[in-house]
C-alpha cells in the first residue's frame, strides 16, 4: 500500500487457480487500518466466497489481521494450542541453529506466541517454510504476506479443502484481434453468441496502446472445447458483417 514492496500475490494467485480449472472473481487491497480491515473482513465472512488474506498476521502493532478477523466474527481471541505447538517448535530449531539454549519464558518467545493467537474456532493452515501456521475461519484463509511461505500454503488450502471445485475438463480459449471497432458497437453480437450458445464465456479486452497492436479489441469466446470451437465459428461470421479488419488469432488452452 506504501509503494515500498509491489504485490506478487494477484499473478500468482491466479496462476495457481487457474493450474486447477479455477477463476479468480475479485481483488481488494487494505491498508494497515484496523477499521477498514475489519468492514473488508465481515463481507468476506458474509459472502459464502473462498477467500485468501495475505498479510498483517505477524506479532507487530501494524499487524491487526488476526483481531479484526475476530472483531468481524464476534469472536474473541484465543491461543490455538496445535498452533502453540508449532511455533515453540520453531523457537527451539532457530535456538539450536544458533547454538543457544532455548528459554521458553524469555521476554520474546513469549512475544511470539502471540502469532498463534487466532479468532476461536479457527483451524490451522501449515506452514511449510517455518512451521509458523496461518489461520482459517471457515472459508476465508489467512496467511503471512511473505510469497515463499504464502504461495505453498494457499495450495495447501486449494488441495485439502476445494478438490471438489476443481475442473477436470479441459478448457479453451479462442479470440482475434479486431481494429478499428468499438465496444459498444460489438456488445449485440457478444449478447447473441452468449444467448446461442450455453456454457460459452464471451470476453472482450480493449487496448489503446498495445506494443505490437495498437489501440484494438481482443474479442473471443471460452469454455469447454466442443462448445467453444462452433461458438467461435459463428464469433468470426457475425464479425465479418461490419467490415471490420482483423488481426491475428489467439489460442489458449
Amino acid at each position: 500500500m506504501s509503494g515500498k514492496r509491489a504485490d506478487k500475490h494477484l499473478p500468482k494467485v491466479i496462476e495457481l487457480l487457474k493450474a486447477r480449472g479455477l477463476q479468480l472473481t475479485h481483488v481488494e487491497y487494505v491498508g494497515d487500518d484496523p477499521q477498514r480491515i475489519t468492514e473488508v473482513l465481515k463481507r468476506a465472512f458474509e459472502s459464502g466466497d473462498v477467500v485468501f488474506s495475505t498479510g498483517g498476521i505477524g506479532a507487530t502493532p501494524d499487524d491487526h489481521t488476526r483481531q479484526c478477523a475476530a472483531d468481524a466474527q464476534s469472536l474473541p481471541l484465543a491461543m490455538h494450542p496445535q498452533a502453540k505447538a508449532l511455533i515453540e517448535q520453531r523457537m527451539q530449531d532457530v535456538a539450536r541453529e544458533q547454538g543457544k539454549v532455548y528459554e521458553p519464558s524469555e521476554a520474546d518467545n513469549l512475544h511470539r506466541l502471540n502469532m498463534g493467537v487466532f479468532p476461536l474456532g479457527a483451524s490451522i493452515i501449515p506452514n511449510p517454510f517455518n512451521k509458523i501456521p496461518g489461520f482459517s475461519c471457515g472459508q476465508v484463509h489467512f496467511v503471512p504476506g511473505f510469497p515463499v511461505m504464502a504461495w505453498p500454503m494457499i495450495e495447501w488450502v486449494l488441495d485439502t479443502c476445494y478438490p471438489q471445485l476443481f475442473q477436470t475438463q479441459a478448457w479453451l480459449e479462442r479470440s482475434v484481434i479486431v481494429f478499428g471497432a468499438m465496444e459498444a458497437t460489438l456488445t449485440p453480437l457478444m449478447e447473441r453468441l452468449e444467448q446461442e450458445n450455453p456454457g460459452v464465456k464471451v470476453f472482450s479486452l480493449p487496448s489503446v496502446d498495445h506494443p505490437q497492436w495498437g489501440k484494438h479489441i481482443e474479442l473471443g469466446v471460452k469454455g469447454a472445447p466442443g462448445l467453444v470451437t462452433p461458438a467461435y465459428r459463428a464469433l468470426l461470421d457475425g464479425l465479418q458483417a461490419f467490415e471490420l479488419k482483423l488481426g491475428p488469432e489467439l489460442v489458449q488452452s
